[in-house]
C-alpha cells in the first residue's frame, strides 16, 4: 500500500508464483514495463473462436500487480500457477465453486452485514501498512479462510484448479527454496501443506483434460481497461463498488488520505462551477472523523466520506453528489499498454492508424466534430465508419450542427475495453482495418434479406470509403430492386439510397451507377404509390405516411427532378382520392403543402373537407394526425388552417368527441412543449373575442361548472384562481 514494503519483501523468495493462467508466463514480465500502466486487463482467447475469452483485470492496487511489478524491479522470476486456458475457456461442466460466500460469513460472524465494509475495518484501514511483521495480516486471513471454507472436497473444474496449482507449486519446490504465493485466499487451505498424493492430482488433471478433448489454441496478451470496468456494478463477478476510491487509498493510505480525497472532491467541484470553500473542507474532514469514531471505525472508509461529501461540500444536491460518486468513488481512469504489446494484426493497424491521426481511446465519452472537406476529417471519419461495419463501434454518429449528407459529420468517442475481443473476432475477416470491413460488408451483402438492407450496406461502404466493395454492391442492389415489386420496399430503399449518393458526392466518390438505380426507383415508386395505398389498415396507413415523408426527404436530399412536379402531382392525386386512410391523405396534403404546390387557401379548403360533417369522425381525426406529422409548426403560422381544425373540434357532438379524443391526445401530444403552450395562447386569445371568431354562444353558466371541474382535477382551489 502506497511506499509501504510488500509483503513478498519480508520473504525474500526465489521465485514468486501467481494465482494468473499458466499461458500468462509468456507476458508476465511486460508488467515490469514503465509504459504498461493500470488499469490494465490480461486478455487470453482461444485463437480459432475468439469469443471465447477471458479478461483478468489488474488496478494499481490489485495483489498480484502490485507482486508483479516488484518482482520485475527485483530480479525475482515469476511462475503463473493457475489452470491452463486452454482447459477453462472450453471448460463445460460444474466449476465446483457453488454459492459459497466465506468473507460474507466472517463479516456476519464480526457482526457485519455488509462484507466490503468488514473487509475496509479489518485490512484496508489497519494502520499504514509499516506494521513489525508485513506478514501477519496473510496469516490472520488464511486462518480465518481455513475456518470459513467448507471441508467438503473440491469438485469439477475447481478441483482441477487446485490439483494443478500443487503441480506447479511441487515442480518450483524442487529448485527454490523460499517461494512466495500470491493467490486468492479461497484457495489456502487447499494449497498448505501437507499435500495430498501427486498421483491423486495427476488424475484429476487427467481426468479433466479427457472431459475437456482437445485442448484448444490459446493467445494471451494485454488490453487496457477501466476503472468502471472494474466495479462490481458492471457485472464485474470478481469487482469492487469503488475502484476509485480503493486506488486513492492505496496511493494514499492512513488519515491524511482522506483530507486529500476531500480536497480532489472540492477540485473537482470547482471546475463544474460548485462553490467549495476551505470551510468547506475543514467542515467535511471534521464531520467524516467524527461520524468514524462514533461508529467505532479505526478511520474514516467511503461510507463516512461520502456522508461528509453530501452533508457538508453539496448540501444534498444530487447533481454535485452523483459527480462526485462517477468521478472519485467509481473513476474513469483507462490504462495504457505499449504498441510492441502482442497483438492480433488488425488491432495493431487499428493502433497504428488512431495514432497517426490523433484518436487516442478514452474511457471518459467526448463529441468530435469532422469536417470532411479537409484530409483529417475525411481520414478519421473513414477509419470510425470503417470500425462500425466490423461492429466495433468506438465512434457513435450523432446529429451535430451538420445534417446527414453535409460535409460535417458529429461522433461521440467512447473506448470500452469490450472492444479489444470485438476485434479480435474480425481479425477474422482481415489483417488491416481496410481488409476486414469489406469482406464484413461483402459477407453481410449476401445474406441481406431486404432491399432496404442492401441499400444500409452500399450507405456504410461509401461512408467507410470502400470502393471496390461499392461497385458489386451496387450491381447486387440492381437485381434485387429489378425484382422486387412491392412499393414499401422501394420507398424504404430510397432513404439510405439517397444518402448514399449524397456522401459519394461529398466524397467526391464516382457513384454513377448508383445514381442509375436510385433513378429507377424513384420511376417504380411513382407508378406503383397510388395502388399501394389503397385499401390500408391503421397500422399499414401508419407505415405508409411515414414512408411519404421519407420520399420526400430522400428527394430533397439529392434534389431530384422528381421532386418539384411528378411527385407533387402524385401527392395530390393521392390526397384528392377519397378512398384513402385519413392518415395516408392527410400526410400528403402536407407534403404538397410543404412542397409550395397549393397555397394556403387549397391547403384550408382540403382540410375543411376532410372535416365536414359528411366524414367520420375518426377519418377526420385520422387526417388531422397525418397533416400535422408530429409537430404544430404549421398551425402556429396558419391562423385559417388553426381556425378550421379548431371550428371542427368545437362542432362534435359529446359522444363523438369521446371517442376520437385518445386520437387527438396522440396527435397533439407529440407536438413540443413550446408548440403546445402556443397554441393554447393562440386558442384562449380566440376564445376571448368570443362569437364574432369562433361563432360560439357561450352560457356563462356552463362554462362555470366546466372551469369548477378543471380546478378540481388540478388540485387547485377558487382562492389560486379566482371566480
Amino acid at each position: 500500500r502506497g511506499g509501504a514494503r510488500p509483503a513478498p519483501a519480508a520473504l525474500a523468495p526465489d521465485v514468486l508464483v501467481i494465482e494468473l493462467p499458466a499461458e500468462a508466463d509468456k507476458v508476465v514480465a511486460l508488467a515490469g514495463r514503465y509504459d504498461l500502466v493500470p488499469p490494465v486487463a490480461m486478455l487470453g482467447y482461444v485463437v480459432d473462436r475468439p469469443a471465447r475469452a477471458s479478461f483478468l483485470p489488474f488496478a494499481a492496487f490489485s495483489p498480484e500487480w502490485v507482486a508483479l511489478r516488484w518482482a520485475a524491479r527485483h530480479g525475482v522470476p515469476v511462475r503463473a500457477f493457475d489452470l491452463p486456458l486452454s482447459l477453462s475457456l472450453v471448460w463445460t461442466g460444474d466449476d465446483g465453486l457453488g454459492r459459497h460466500d466465506p468473507l460474507g460469513d466472517l463479516a456476519s460472524a464480526a457482526g457485519y452485514d455488509d462484507a466490503e465494509r468488514w473487509w475496509e475495518d479489518v485490512v484496508e484501514h489497519r494502520g499504514d501498512g509499516s506494521e513489525p511483521d508485513p506478514l501477519a495480516p496473510f496469516a490472520a486471513v488464511a486462518e480465518a479462510m481455513s475456518a470459513a471454507r467448507p471441508p467438503l472436497p473440491a469438485t469439477g473444474e475447481e478441483a482441477a484448479r487446485e490439483a494443478h496449482m500443487r503441480q506447479v507449486l511441487r515442480s518450483v519446490s524442487r529448485t527454490a527454496e523460499v517461494v512466495a504465493v500470491v493467490c486468492g485466499a479461497w484457495h489456502v487451505p487447499a494449497l498448505a501443506p501437507p499435500w495430498p498424493a501427486a498421483a491423486g492430482d495427476a488424475g484429476v488433471l487427467r481426468a479433466a483434460a479427457a472431459a475437456v478433448g482437445t485442448k484448444a489454441k490459446v493467445n494471451v496478451t494485454w488490453v487496457p481497461w477501466t476503472h468502471r470496468r472494474l466495479a462490481a456494478s458492471t457485472g464485474y463477478a470478481a469487482g469492487v463498488t469503488a475502484p476509485g476510491w480503493y486506488a486513492h487509498v492505496f496511493a494514499h493510505p492512513g488519515p491524511s488520505g482522506v483530507t486529500r480525497w476531500f480536497a480532489d472532491a472540492a477540485r473537482l467541484l470547482r471546475a463544474r462551477d460548485h462553490p467549495v470553500s476551505p470551510d468547506h473542507l475543514i467542515g467535511a474532514t471534521r464531520l467524516a472523523t467524527a461520524v468514524a469514531a462514533l461508529r467505532d471505525r479505526p478511520v474514516p472508509g467511503l461510507g463516512e466520506v461520502l456522508d461528509a461529501a453530501r452533508a457538508v461540500l453539496t448540501d444534498g444536491r444530487p447533481g454535485p453528489f452523483a459527480l462526485i460518486h462517477d468521478e472519485l468513488v467509481v473513476g474513469d481512469a483507462l490504462g495504457e499498454v505499449p504498441d510492441d504489446v502482442p497483438m492480433v494484426p488488425l488491432a495493431r493497424d487499428v493502433t497504428a492508424t488512431a495514432k497517426r491521426l490523433r484518436l487516442k481511446p478514452e474511457a471518459v465519452g467526448r463529441t468530435i466534430e469532422l469536417d470532411l472537406r479537409t484530409d483529417s476529417g475525411r481520414h478519421r471519419s473513414r477509419l470510425l465508419h470503417r470500425l462500425h461495419a466490423l461492429d466495433v463501434p468506438w465512434g457513435v454518429p450523432e446529429d451535430g450542427r451538420g445534417s446527414t449528407g453535409t460535409f460535417r459529420e458529429t461522433w461521440r468517442l467512447r473506448w470500452e475495453p469490450e472492444l479489444s475481443i470485438r476485434l479480435v473476432e474480425a481479425s477474422a475477416y482481415g489483417t488491416t482495418v481496410a481488409s476486414a470491413a469489406a469482406a464484413a460488408l461483402s459477407e453481410r451483402a449476401g445474406a441481406a434479406g431486404s432491399l432496404a438492407d442492401l441499400t444500409a450496406l452500399v450507405e456504410a461502404a461509401l461512408l467507410a470509403d470502400l470502393p471496390d466493395v461499392v461497385g458489386p454492391l451496387v450491381d447486387r442492389l440492381a437485381a434485387r430492386a429489378a425484382d422486387d415489386t412491392d412499393v414499401a420496399h422501394l420507398m424504404d430503399a430510397l432513404g439510405p439510397l439517397a444518402r448514399a449518393r449524397r456522401y459519394g458526392d461529398v466524397r467526391a466518390t464516382d457513384n454513377g451507377a448508383l445514381a442509375t438505380v436510385l433513378d429507377g426507383l424513384v420511376a417504380r415508386v411513382l407508378a406503383g404509390l397510388l395502388p399501394a395505398c389503397a385499401s390500408l389498415d391503421d397500422e399499414a396507413a401508419a407505415a405508409m405516411a411515414d414512408r411519404l415523408t421519407g420520399v420526400q426527404g430522400a428527394l430533397a436530399l439529392v434534389d431530384h427532378p422528381a421532386r418539384r412536379h411528378a411527385w407533387p402531382d402524385v401527392l395530390a392525386r393521392l390526397a384528392g382520392r377519397d378512398l384513402s386512410h385519413g392518415l395516408v391523405a392527410g400526410r400528403a396534403t402536407r407534403l404538397v403543402h410543404d412542397a409550395g404546390r397549393w397555397d394556403a387557401e387549397a391547403v384550408e379548403r382540403r382540410l375543411a373537407r376532410a372535416l365536414s360533417v359528411g366524414t367520420p369522425p375518426r377519418s377526420g381525426a385520422a387526417f388531422v394526425e397525418g397533416f400535422l406529422a408530429g409537430s404544430g409548426t404549421v398551425l402556429l403560422h396558419d391562423s385559417g388552417l388553426l381556425s378550421v381544425i379548431d371550428a371542427w373540434l368545437a362542432t362534435l357532438a359529446a359522444d363523438t368527441f369521446s371517442d376520437v379524443v385518445p386520437l387527438l391526445r396522440r396527435t397533439f401530444g407529440a407536438f413540443a412543449s413550446a408548440e403546445r403552450r402556443q397554441l393554447g395562447q393562440l386558442v384562449a386569445g380566440r376564445a376571448a373575442v368570443g362569437p364574432v371568431v369562433l361563432g360560439w354562444d357561450l352560457d356563462p353558466g356552463r362554462v362555470g361548472a366546466a372551469l369548477g371541474t378543471v380546478r378540481r382535477l388540478l388540485g387547485d382551489d377558487e382562492a389560486r384562481w379566482g371566480p
